[in-house]
């Protein structure tokens, strides 16, 4: 299975050229301020892309994932669009868990306080997960700023460190996009925009059974 990542849209996702894959997963700030047009607009988008499945998890600019009810977000959704949200689903074999949180920063959506108010979320993530995606990064992995500071999540990198997923997929830091690979999972920071909210770089592209025969 060719699985393809993104993430980090903020409404520009017609400027982007997905390459093909059967998997797309976004990992968040689908629009700029969280407003319901926006994110109708990108559900449309989203719906009309040539891939078998296509997950997204929320990010923390976006505000209408946290406000509104689970009723009216169902009602938005396409039937081929799987929303994750301290959620998982299995696909063909894949177990996948997906969740918004991040530290509190400011007052952006889906924020937490750092120790038990946000490992509380950590703590849902199962056992038997594959791929986790979340918005934020783990704390030390692809996390530094403009400003040389390490804004990750620590509580998350001690449940990535015991859980052992084959990949863990996430955005939110733009300049610290990137990959990197430890013995046991495959990290990518899929940010496509810069600092200035453009579009600079292309989706992650990888293949599903190269990735878990590596982390076997």
């Amino acid at each position: 299975m060719k699985i393809v990542a993104i993430s980090d849209t903020h409404g520009m996702h017609n400027d982007l050229e997905l390459p093909a894959g059967d998997l797309l997963l976004h990992a968040g700030d689908l629009s700029k301020r969280g407003l319901r047009e926006e994110i109708v607009a990108f559900l449309e988008w989203f719906e009309l892309q040539d891939f078998k499945y296509k997950i997204f998890i929320p990010g923390n600019h976006d505000f209408f994932f946290e406000k509104e009810t689970e009723a009216t977000i169902q009602s938005l959704l396409p039937s081929n669009v799987i929303y994750l949200n301290d959620s998982g689903v299995e696909v063909e074999g894949i177990h996948i868990w997906g969740s918004p949180i991040t530290p509190w920063f400011f007052d952006w959506a889906f924020n937490r306080h750092r120790g038990k108010a946000i490992d509380r979320h950590w703590q849902l993530i199962p056992a038997n997960t594959d791929i986790l995606i979340t918005h934020g990064p783990p704390h030390g992995i692809l996390d530094r700023t403009f400003k040389d500071q390490k804004v990750g999540c620590e509580r998350l990198t001690e449940r990535i460190d015991f859980l052992r997923p084959k990949m863990s997929i996430f955005g939110h830091i733009h300049e610290a996009r990137g990959q990197f690979k430890n013995k046991h999972t495959h990290f990518i920071n899929a940010a496509v925009v810069n600092l200035r909210y453009e579009v600079v770089h292309r989706p992650y592209v990888f293949d599903w059974k190269e990735v878990a025969e590596r982390h076997k």
